[in-house]
């Protein structure tokens, strides 16, 4: 199954992958079982110049993400945790488990291993009325490796402890997968799952529906 069929209705069917080892990290896993997700130019929807794949499947203990991003050139020059990463290369999840678009996780991670992590209050029109950075997810695990081919592969695992319901077949969340990146010339592109027609990110009502099955 392709990525546009996985996308269809804005949803994406994330299966169950339990590692040998509880706790182990994401990179040994089975990816060939996820559907893979390409992202777009959040604007036109158009392919990006520098190709994203992401792939998600969940555990009992974790919810498992993976981006694959392609990279000719990293900007990324940030070292501590919640340092406005967003203005350099990074990849980006945004959870809404309550689904109302009002109140979600956001989630950054920077080519060198930074993470940035707040609570987003938005105000509905595409705006934040506040972002509460003392917020951490917790015992997240990161990391980032280079396949040796120019993409870079970025894993991340978010215990289960941090979302209010269980994980269970049947469980769904809202969810949106976003990247930024700088080429050369400086120039920024910025890509989506789910494009919202605009160099905003925080436009929840764009996000789609992320279901375990």
């Amino acid at each position: 199954m392709d990525s546009a069929i996985a996308a269809i209705g804005g949803s994406y069917i994330c299966k169950r992958l339990e590692p040998a080892k509880s706790g182990a990290s994401s990179a040994s896993l089975d990816w060939g079982r996820c559907e893979a997700l390409e992202l777009v130019d959040t604007v036109t929807g158009a392919p990006p110049r520098e190709r994203t794949e992401v792939r998600i499947g969940w555990s009992s203990e974790q919810l498992h993400i993976r981006f694959a991003c392609k990279d000719s050139h990293i900007v990324s020059d940030f070292t501590q945790r919640d340092e406005p990463l967003y203005e350099q290369d990074v990849v980006e999840v945004f959870i809404d488990e309550e689904g109302e678009g009002r109140r979600y996780m956001e989630l950054e991670v920077s080519p060198h291993n930074v993470v940035f992590d707040a609570i987003i209050e938005n105000d509905g029109s595409g705006g934040i009325s506040s972002s509460d950075l003392k917020w951490q997810f917790s015992r997240l695990q990161t990391s980032v490796q280079s396949d040796g081919q120019g993409s870079l592969l970025y894993y991340i695992d978010i215990p289960a402890s941090n979302f209010q319901r269980p994980f269970a077949p049947g469980l769904s969340m809202r969810i949106n997968l976003y990247r930024i990146d700088q080429d050369v010339q400086g120039i920024r592109e910025y890509q989506a799952w789910l494009p919202t027609r605009a160099v905003n990110f925080h436009l929840p009502q764009h996000f789609g529906k992320l279901i375990f099955n």
